[in-house]
């Protein structure tokens, strides 16, 4: 008999169509929470769901592999969405997962977006760029010296605003991973079943795959690649955005996640 997968803590907003978003590696619900509500805050009639994933936020772990990882999502869809149709966001591991979230549940899955993903390659055989930040402050940033060295390890834009958003969505869940409990489920990161392998069929729904061009965390040309797996899929490269493009490019960020969704909706084209 298979082992029940673990719980995930999760917080919840609003009502309708169930958006599931992932986050991902070591922080936890809050880097999607906050970029996301934004989005939804003029647009009723969705229920997302921000599932903190094992060992990340308020989940502790009681996984050892990244199988362990995708095997808690799936128990948490089965729980929190069962058989109804569903959204899906995933960011940076997150988006790994999201894939295969949508491999395993083809049916259910109406569109999916990732926001910088890991892609479909070895960890060890990323193509990536050398941190370049384009854009700082004339006199600097201030703040907690920790939040600010945290911050500046992936920042293209290094501004006041960027800094605010980071200081409140992304460090918190930063400090709060298990860092132990990561270098264990880091041992197996990949999963068994590759979400990307070429004899998988096409995801034939509604999809967006965003980019930063100076992302020196997973970089972008590997990512390149997704379209030919994904043909409804917009692909969009974001200069001047690194690994945390929400944070540094907002209004283009919103802008796009917004036709995405009007064209899950099957809205007309604006």
């Amino acid at each position: 008999m298979a082992a029940t997968p673990q719980t995930l803590q999760h917080v919840e907003h609003g009502t309708g169509t169930p958006v599931l978003a992932v986050h991902g590696w070591g922080p936890d619900h809050r880097i999607v929470l906050g970029c996301l509500e934004p989005v939804f805050s003029a647009r009723p009639g969705y229920r997302r769901l921000y599932p903190d994933l094992p060992g990340m936020g308020r989940t502790p772990a009681e996984v050892d592999s990244a199988d362990g990882v995708l095997a808690a999502l799936l128990g948490f869809v089965d729980a929190a969405i069962g058989e109804e149709p569903f959204l899906l966001v995933g960011e940076s591991y997150g988006g790994y997962l999201a894939r295969a979230v949508a491999r395993a549940r083809p049916g259910q899955v109406l569109g999916l977006a990732q926001i910088c993903p890991v892609g479909p390659v070895a960890r060890t055989e990323r193509d990536v760029p050398p941190l370049q930040v384009l854009w700082s402050e004339p006199d600097g940033v201030d703040g907690p010296p920790n939040v600010v060295a945290a911050f500046a390890d992936l920042a293209v834009v290094r501004s006041r605003e960027a800094l605010a958003r980071f200081t409140e969505h992304v460090h918190p869940g930063l400090v709060a991973a298990d860092q132990a409990a990561l270098a264990r489920i880091a041992r197996s990161w990949s999963l068994s079943d590759d979400p990307d392998a070429a004899d998988l069929p096409p995801f034939e729904r509604p999809s967006l795959v965003l980019l930063g061009r100076q992302d020196s965390a997973v970089g972008y040309r590997d990512q390149l690649t997704l379209h030919t797996a994904w043909p409804r899929a917009t692909l969009a490269v974001l200069d001047v955005a690194g690994h945390n493009l929400q944070l540094e490019q907002p209004a283009v960020f919103e802008a796009l996640m917004v036709e995405w969704l009007d064209r899950v909706a099957g809205r007309r084209p604006r």
